[in-house]
């Protein structure tokens, strides 16, 4: 038989070891202290009842006030265009030209007319000094001075006319080519070298430099109210897509008289003088409406949605926490929510960093820091 005490040494030798490890495992078990909530710096804004206008939004487009269609006062081929679509031109500059050589071939023939009729007024003069020498003298009657007399003012007016068209013939040839006549903008090019052009047949269009109209489409239903804001000045408010902190004022200048017969909306132009807009610049047109009583407003930024309610935290300064509050909404006016229901006046709203909070949770007022 074994003796048993080596193992009862061993056993009471690692006793200690095991009551250290299972101590240290319970501990592991225990959890862990709950991280203490950070104090936020929030910002607030105070409730008030303020008027509220309700605003009409409409998308517009930057047009000039003053587009030329330009093209040549004469036909002919297309023979060199200078200009490209979006090139900025100035008074005087040359487009484009036609080939001018039927017309040089008219001004030398008007020319020519020019000195044929010349000729015979020479002559119809000549023959009649000596007529009237012959008339003093009695050898011819009056009857035939007169007659010589009327083909003298006959070769007079025919080298008037061969003048004049000597001078069209120049004009012509001069129409041959065709330039800008104001400083602006080619918006369109409708035609290219090699075409056939008829007179008066659009070549390019010019946008000229200058005012710029903001065009947008009415209903019908508004157009009265559109109307009656005609001469107004600064009535409209126009902000850009690229700068919704910008807004420039308009003027209603033009309102169709007639609707489209497709859209049956009515085209507006508004005036918006020297605004800094591009042409083709894409605008919201901003358009009052009727005052309506006060009501409670609040930021976009304040609202967040939970349980498919609007919300948001309202501050108790008493102990700066701030809890959870469902609100109402019933329109939109600018960047602003209007509320129907859910605060008074005076509450205090958490207004930035809204979807960082819990209920309960204590925070600090924002102070702006010092540059």
């Amino acid at each position: 038989m074994k003796d048993p005490k080596p193992v009862f040494r061993l056993t009471c030798r690692l006793l200690p070891a095991l009551v250290s490890s299972a101590a240290i495992l319970l501990a592991g078990c225990q959890p862990a202290p709950a991280p203490v909530e950070p104090v936020r710096a929030v910002r607030t804004l105070v409730v008030q009842t303020a008027p509220t206008r309700s605003q009409l939004e409409f998308a517009a487009e930057i047009r000039p006030q003053v587009e030329s269609r330009l093209g040549f006062r004469v036909p002919g081929k297309l023979v060199e265009r200078r200009v490209q679509f979006g090139q900025t031109v100035r008074a005087g500059d040359v487009l484009a030209r036609l080939d001018a050589q039927d017309l040089q071939l008219g001004q030398e023939a008007a020319r020519a007319a020019l000195g044929a009729a010349q000729a015979q007024l020479d002559v119809a003069e000549s023959e009649f000094k000596r007529f009237v020498t012959l008339r003093e003298r009695g050898y011819i009657s009056g009857a035939e001075l007169e007659r010589r007399e009327a083909s003298l003012k006959s070769a007079r007016a025919a080298v008037e006319q061969a003048n004049a068209q000597l001078r069209l013939q120049v004009n012509q040839s001069g129409y041959s080519t065709l330039v800008a006549d104001a400083a602006g903008v080619i918006t369109a090019v409708e035609a290219e070298p090699g075409m056939v052009m008829a007179a008066g047949a659009t070549v390019v269009r010019l946008a000229h430099d200058g005012p710029r109209d903001a065009w947008f489409s009415v209903s019908e239903d508004r157009i009265a109210a559109v109307r009656a804001l005609i001469g107004r000045q600064g009535v409209l408010q126009v902000r850009s897509w690229g700068a919704s902190d910008r807004n420039w004022p308009a003027t209603v200048r033009e309102v169709a008289a007639a609707a489209d017969p497709a859209t049956r909306t009515f085209l507006v132009k508004a005036d918006l003088g020297a605004a800094p807009v591009a042409l083709g610049q894409t605008v919201t047109v901003l358009l009052p409406g009727p005052e309506t009583p006060p009501a409670l407003m609040l930021p976009l930024t304040a609202l967040f949605e939970h349980q498919g309610k609007s919300q948001v935290w309202v501050l108790d300064r008493t102990t700066m926490t701030v809890q959870m509050r469902a609100v109402q909404t019933v329109g939109l006016q600018a960047n602003l929510i209007v509320l129907g229901a859910g605060l008074n006046p005076g509450d205090t709203v958490v207004t930035a960093g809204v979807h960082t909070l819990s209920p309960g949770q204590k925070v600090s007022l924002y102070v702006e820091p010092k540059p």
